[in-house]
This record gives C-alpha cells, sequence and structure tokens, in this order.
C-alpha cells in the first residue's frame, strides 16, 4: 500500500510509532484522535505503539488480521493486554471503516 500524494509519512526507526518521531504533533495539528494500528510485530512495535499512544490520550484500534508475530502465544498475550489495559477496540480488517478530516487524513 502506497500513500497518496496527500498523505503524511513518517519514518519510524524504533519500536514505537511515536518514538522520536513527529507523528503525536501531526496527528494533533490535523484533529486527529483516533489511531489504528496495523504492521509486525504484534507482541512488540504494535504492542510499544499502542501503548504510547494510549498514554498521549489516543484512542486505538488494533486490526487483528493486518499485524504480524513471531510467537503467536505471546502476541496473543499482546493483543489481550492492549484490548483490557489500553482498551484498545481489536478489529478485523474487513470491520474497518475511516472517517477522516479530509485530504485522506
Amino acid at each position: 500500500m502506497l500513500p497518496d500524494d496527500d498523505s503524511l509519512f513518517v519514518v519510524k526507526a524504533r519500536h514505537s510509532i511515536f518514538y522520536q518521531t513527529p507523528l503525536e504533533y501531526l496527528l494533533q495539528e490535523n484533529g486527529i484522535g483516533h489511531v489504528a494500528l496495523c504492521g509486525q510485530a504484534t507482541e512488540q512495535c504494535v504492542l510499544y505503539s499502542a501503548l504510547d499512544a494510549h498514554i498521549r490520550h489516543f484512542d486505538v484500534t488494533v486490526v487483528r488480521d493486518a499485524v504480524a508475530h513471531i510467537h503467536p502465544e505471546l502476541a496473543d498475550a499482546a493483543l489481550r493486554m492492549m484490548e483490557r489495559n489500553m482498551g484498545a477496540r481489536l478489529v478485523s480488517a474487513s470491520d474497518l471503516r475511516f472517517s477522516g478530516t479530509g485530504g485522506g487524513r
């Protein structure tokens, strides 16, 4: 999946998408209070990004069938932790709905 010309792009160099990136600023500047997470690895990068989003008061959705794991049992525990401890909503990709503020963001 490639971003269109109007999409903002952030390079993630560490485990959390928020660590040393302008993501929090960009989300706030664009009035975005909800993030949907997908990617790898469920029990590492997705978990750490969900926690960082949660402590910054963003609503979090994790797309269960759009995350990849290293260890299945740790991934299951991470998904339960995100749901129970962070209030993350777990959904399937087919259930994901986007409502943007314009410009494809």
